[in-house]
C-alpha cells in the first residue's frame, strides 16, 4: 500500500521531509494558499491542493500519515476548525500524526534548561496559542498524535548572510539571552525517523547542541563572510517591531535528549557554526 502524507500547511519545514519521503515512493499532497506556491509543489512531484477552497476529504480518505504545520490564529488551531469531526472519525486510520509547534511553549526559563517535562508557561499570545493548539489536537480519541517543539528554523534562504551581506543586521544585546536553533534538514530528519518510530503521544524538542545569544550567530555569519562585525545595540533602547522584540521576552536553552535516545538521531548540523558553514558553502556551489 502506497504511504500517502497528507500535508497541511505544506511550508519550509515540511518540504525539507518531502524531499526525503518522495525518493521512497510516497505520495505527498500539501496544502497551500497560493498558486505560484501550488505550482512549485507540481514541479516537485508534490500534488498541491489550494487550501482552504478545496475538498479535503478524498485526500483526507486515503491518507496513511498527516502532518500539520498551519499556525493557530486567534479562532484556534485552521485545521481543527475545518475538518476536526473529519479527523477524528478516521483517527484510527493513520499511521502516524505530526504536530509542528515550538520551544515557545516553555516560555521564559530566564536562560535555564528546559525539557519536554517542563512547565507549558508561554509568554507571548502565540506561545499560548501553540498551547491549547497541542491541546486540542492531544483530546481527539485514537489519534496517533506526535507533538515536535521546534526551536529557531533556519536553512538555505533563511539564514543571517543576506543582512550581513547588505549591511542592515544589527547584534542585539539583552543580559542573559539566549536562543536554541535547528536546520531545516535536522527538523526533516527528527520527523522521518518518528515516523520510523511511532510512538503516540510523544512530544519532541527539535533544537541543535548549543544554545548561544543571538548576536553570537550574527558575528559568526560576518566572520564566515569576510566582512565587519555588524553594530552592537542594547535592547532596551534598539528601534525594533513589536514582533520582533517579543522574541526577546523568552530566554531558555532547549533540551534535545529524547530525539536522540528514543529516535537515534545524529544531528547533521549540531550547532549554528556547522549549520552556517554549510548554508554558505551551499550558496558558494550554486
Amino acid at each position: 500500500m502506497t504511504k500517502t502524507l497528507l500535508s497541511f500547511g505544506h511550508g519550509f519545514s515540511a518540504q525539507a521531509l518531502a524531499q526525503r519521503l518522495l525518493p521512497l515512493d510516497w505520495r505527498i499532497i500539501g496544502t497551500t494558499r497560493n498558486e505560484d506556491k501550488a505550482a512549485r509543489f507540481l514541479s516537485q512531484g508534490i500534488e498541491p491542493r489550494i487550501w482552504p477552497g478545496a475538498d479535503m476529504i478524498p485526500a483526507l480518505d486515503t491518507a496513511t500519515h498527516l502532518l500539520i504545520s498551519a499556525a493557530p490564529d486567534q479562532n484556534g488551531d485552521p485545521v481543527l476548525a475545518a475538518l476536526h469531526d473529519e479527523i477524528a472519525k478516521r483517527a484510527h486510520q493513520f499511521e502516524w500524526v505530526g504536530y509542528l509547534s515550538t520551544t515557545g511553549v516553555y516560555g521564559d526559563n530566564g536562560g535555564d534548561w528546559v525539557d519536554e517535562q517542563s512547565p507549558l508557561t508561554p509568554a507571548t499570545k502565540r506561545g499560548q496559542l501553540r498551547v491549547e493548539a497541542e491541546s486540542a489536537w492531544a483530546a481527539i480519541e485514537g489519534l496517533p498524535l506526535h507533538i515536535f517543539r521546534l526551536a529557531g528554523i533556519y536553512g538555505p534562504g533563511r539564514g543571517p548572510f543576506a543582512k550581513v551581506r547588505a549591511g542592515t543586521a544589527r547584534r542585539i544585546i539583552k543580559q542573559g539571552q539566549v536562543f536554541s536553533r535547528t536546520h531545516v534538514e535536522d527538523i526533516a530528519q527528527v520527523l522521518h525517523a518518528s515516523i520510523n518510530r511511532p510512538n503516540p503521544g510523544a512530544a519532541y524538542n527539535v533544537c541543535d547542541d548549543d544554545p548561544a545569544p543571538p548576536q553570537d550567530v550574527i558575528g559568526y555569519a560576518a566572520e564566515l563572510l569576510g566582512l565587519p562585525l555588524p553594530p552592537a545595540e542594547d535592547f532596551e533602547t534598539a528601534e525594533m517591531t513589536p514582533m520582533a522584540r517579543s522574541f526577546y521576552a523568552e530566554s531558555k536553552k532547549v533540551r534535545n535528549d529524547r530525539i536522540k535516545t528514543e529516535l537515534g538521531v545524529n544531528l547533521i548540523y549540531p550547532d549554528y557554526r556547522s549549520g552556517l558553514r554549510a548554508l554558505l558553502s551551499q550558496e558558494d556551489s550554486e
